[in-house]
C-alpha cells in the first residue's frame, strides 16, 4: 500500500476503539484519559453561563448533562457505531427509557418486537402505556406483520437483534425501510452483537441502544448504557430524557471503566464467539437438548440473514447460545444446579461463563402467554460464554447434562 493510501485509509476497529477522540498531548501527555470527578463547572462570566444554558455556546454546565470524560466515551461509541453522536447513561434501561420518553408523547404509538429483554417489555407494556402511549407487539421476523402494523400512524419501531433471549434476528434494513416509509423511527438494541459484529445505523436504524454493562464494559464491574445516532436525535434525548425525565447520568469513574473495556472489545468478542461456537457445536445433537439456537451454526433458521447482517468470520456469531432442554422447567433447574465452573447469573458479556433460566429469571415479569408467543419456553436456558479455556467450558456443560440422566 502506498504511503498516501495508508495515511488516507480509515483506521481499523480496534485502533479506533483505543485512540478515537483522544489526544494525550492535549492532556499533559497522559496516556489514559483523565477522569473529571466534578459535579458542576464554573463559568468565566455571567454572560458565558447564559450562553451555555441557551445553547449559544458549547461547553460544560453540570455533570448530569455532560462531562469531558463522558464526552470522550460518547465520541468513541459514535465512531464505532458509525453514528454522528452518542450519549452515555447510567444503565441500559436508563438509555432505553430516556430515548422513549424523549421521542414519544401521549397519543403516540410504538410497534415493538414481541421478544425483548424482560424489563424493556415491562417498560413498554406498563410504563409507556401508563402515560397514554399505545404499544403493539408483533413477530418482526415476519416483515408482513410489520407492514400491517405500520398502516396505522406510528412514532417508533423498536427491536433487538439478536433478541433476548431466543436470539432470533430481525432484518434491520428491511425494517428500517418499512418504518421510514410510514414516517416512523427505527430504534435497535445492539447489546448482544456489539458494533464488532453488527452496525444497525449503517443498515438504516435511527438510534442504536446498548446496555454497556455487558460486552462494552466487558468485566462485570459496572452499570452503563448508551444511545447513538444522529446529532439531532441524540440532542433530544440529552435535553429531555437525560436532563429531567430520568436523570440517568453515568458516573465519570464508570465512564473510565467502559473506555477501558472498549480497548479490548474486538479481541474479547472474538474469544466469546469462538467459545460460543464450540459450545453450540457440542450441544447440538446432545440427547438431552431439544434444540440449539446460535447464529453461527449453519443450520440456524436465519443463517442467510445472519451472514448478510452480522460480521461472521467463521469464529462464531456472538457470545450467547440458547438451548431448549427436552424435559422443560425441571430439566432447566437441574442443569443449572449441576454446573460447577459456569455461574448462575443473569448478566452477559463478562469474562465468566454464565447461565440463566429466562422464564423464571430475566423474563419472570412477562406473562406466560407473552413469553410463549415469543418462544421463551420453560425449558429455555441462555448461556453467556465467557473467556475461559474452551475445553473447561465444554467439560462443565457435559457434566451438567449428564446429571439430567
Amino acid at each position: 500500500m502506498a504511503n498516501q493510501e495508508r495515511r488516507n485509509r480509515r483506521p481499523g476497529f480496534s485502533t479506533r476503539a483505543i485512540h478515537a477522540g483522544y489526544d494525550p498531548f492535549a492532556n499533559q501527555g497522559a496516556l489514559s484519559q483523565p477522569v473529571y470527578m466534578t459535579s458542576t463547572f464554573a463559568f468565566e462570566s455571567a454572560e458565558q453561563g447564559a450562553d451555555l444554558y441557551s445553547g449559544a455556546a458549547e461547553g460544560y454546565i453540570y455533570g448530569r448533562l455532560h462531562n469531558p470524560t463522558q464526552a470522550l466515551l460518547e465520541r468513541r461509541l459514535a465512531d464505532l457505531e458509525e453514528g454522528e453522536a452518542g450519549l452515555a447513561a447510567a444503565s441500559g434501561m436508563g438509555a432505553i427509557s430516556a430515548a422513549f420518553w424523549s421521542l414519544c408523547q401521549a397519543g403516540d404509538r410504538i410497534v415493538a418486537d414481541r421478544c425483548l429483554y424482560g424489563n424493556t417489555h415491562v417498560l413498554l407494556t406498563q410504563g409507556m402505556a401508563r402515560y397514554g402511549v399505545e404499544v403493539v407487539q408483533i413477530d418482526m421476523t415476519d416483515l408482513d406483520q410489520l407492514a400491517v402494523a405500520l398502516k396505522q400512524p406510528t412514532r417508533i419501531v423498536y427491536l433487538e437483534s439478536p433478541a433476548n433471549p431466543n436470539l432470533h434476528l430481525v432484518d434491520i434494513a428491511a425494517a428500517a425501510q418499512l418504518a421510514h416509509q410510514a414516517g416512523a423511527l427505527l430504534l435497535v438494541d445492539n447489546t448482544f452483537a456489539t458494533p464488532v459484529l453488527q452496525r444497525p445505523l449503517t443498515l438504516g436504524a435511527d438510534l442504536v441502544l446498548h446496555s454497556a454493562t455487558k460486552y462494552l464494559g466487558g468485566h462485570g464491574d459496572l452499570l452503563a448504557g448508551a444511545v447513538i445516532g444522529s446529532a439531532e436525535l441524540v440532542t433530544q434525548v440529552r435535553k429531555h430524557g437525560l436532563r429531567y425525565m430520568t436523570g440517568a447520568a453515568l458516573s465519570p469513574w464508570n465512564v473510565f471503566l467502559v473506555l477501558r473495556g472498549l480497548k479490548t472489545l474486538e479481541l474479547r468478542m472474538a474469544r466469546h464467539s469462538e467459545n460460543a461456537l464450540a459450545a453450540a457445536r457440542f450441544l447440538d445433537g446432545h440427547p438431552a437438548v431439544a434444540r440449539v439456537i446460535y447464529p453461527g451454526l449453519p443450520d440456524f433458521p436465519q443463517a442467510d440473514l445472519a451472514r448478510r447482517q452480522m460480521t461472521l468470520d467463521g469464529r462464531g456469531g456472538g457470545g450467547l447460545v440458547a438451548i431448549e432442554l427436552k424435559d422443560g422447567l425441571e430439566a432447566g433447574r437441574r442443569f443449572l444446579n449441576a454446573l460447577q465452573m459456569t455461574l448462575r447469573a443473569v448478566s452477559l458479556g463478562d469474562p465468566e461463563t454464565l447461565a440463566q433460566h429466562p422464564a423464571s429469571m430475566t423474563h419472570f415479569a412477562v406473562p406466560r402467554e407473552a413469553r410463549e408467543a415469543a418462544g421463551i419456553t420453560d425449558g429455555l436456558v441462555r448461556l453467556s460464554l465467557g473467556l475461559e479455556n474452551s475445553d473447561d467450558i465444554l467439560a462443565d456443560l457435559e457434566e451438567a447434562l449428564a446429571a439430567l440422566g
